[in-house]
């Protein structure tokens, strides 16, 4: 690997790996299946990378005390064992072979007992993530988006990112799906919040997280069962990650997203997180992707104590 490792880690080949080697993993899928015009989120393909590069400034730190953690990232005397597993080769034109390699790259993290922390690219990424977990079901799905992300197509194409939750809700592994962030006007038309809410989808808008608070919506998943979560960087307030996509005013907060993911470490099973629709173009100052490396880094840190 030529480019960084996510905060200076071992880089290791994710077909390489032996049961048992490692606890957790970076991996990078620049690139999904994408529209005939990508828009924006053509710049999404950059954030992997964007991404290792200013962890970089954390690096030196990771054992120093983290106040959000109330110690380093990794505790002393932690076990707990991370690496970087690159970046799955694709490109912008590939569409379905870039979700072949994607889905074969998982597969082969979660047969060595591997969870997979994955740096998108665009909300396409989550399909061929979690066909990989088919046959380690069911699981729960946690999205955190400001988009429901339920159309069936878009311009004939069918695994596109404003239909990935479409998608995730299909597979015979997933037992249930919850949307969290969901607010202002996007793709969804009413058709597909009726469809979505049909699949058994529980749908928490963004107003509706502020008023209910992270306790309640963490109590709507199963206690020390199998997660996943979606974390779409625009689920966040505009203020604090404006680097996106899909801009929409209102979201969570930074405090409601770290104390959603270290809740669902301490509740449940984490399986896996992926990180998506963060365009580096846009981030002239990289507050934006700062923010995602900090949630990285309090979601280790709480993968850490919990083991």
């Amino acid at each position: 690997m030529t480019d960084p490792t996510f905060l200076g880690l071992p880089a290791v080949d994710p077909g390489q790996l032996e049961p048992g080697q490692l606890d957790a993993a970076i991996l990078g899928i620049p690139h999904g299946v994408a529209y005939p015009d990508p828009g924006l989120t053509a710049g999404c393909a950059d954030a992997p990378r964007a991404i290792r590069h200013r962890s970089l400034r954390l690096a030196g730190f990771i054992g120093h005390h983290d106040f959000d953690l109330d110690g380093p990232m990794l505790p002393p005397g932690s076990g707990y064992r991370l690496a970087d597993a690159g970046d799955v080769a694709g490109a912008p034109a590939d569409g379905l072979p870039n979700a072949v390699r994607a889905e074969a790259a998982v597969r082969a993290l979660l047969d060595a007992g591997v969870v997979p922390l994955i740096l998108g690219g665009d909300d396409s990424i989550p399909i061929p993530v979690l066909r990989a977990y088919a046959g380690r079901g069911p699981l729960t799905v946690l999205q955190l988006d400001a988009h429901l992300d339920f159309r069936d197509e878009v311009d004939g194409v069918r695994e596109g990112y404003s239909s990935a939750m479409r998608r995730v809700s299909e597979m015979y592994h997933v037992g249930r799906t919850i949307q969290v962030g969901l607010r202002g006007v996007g793709s969804a038309r009413s058709i597909d919040v009726a469809d979505a809410r049909a699949a058994g989808n529980l749908l928490v808008t963004a107003r509706e997280l502020r008023e209910r608070g992270v306790a309640w919506l963490l109590e709507q998943l199963p206690a020390d069962e199998p997660v996943f979560v979606v974390f779409d960087v625009d689920s966040l307030d505009p203020s604090l990650a404006p680097a996106v996509s899909g801009l929409s005013p209102g979201g969570l907060s930074y405090d409601q997203a770290t104390d959603l993911l270290g809740g669902v470490v301490q509740r449940c099973r984490l399986v896996g997180a992926s990180f998506t629709e963060l365009v580096p173009a846009l981030d002239a100052a990289g507050t934006s992707t700062l923010i995602v490396v900090r949630l990285l880094m309090q979601l280790i840190g709480a993968l850490a104590r919990r083991d």
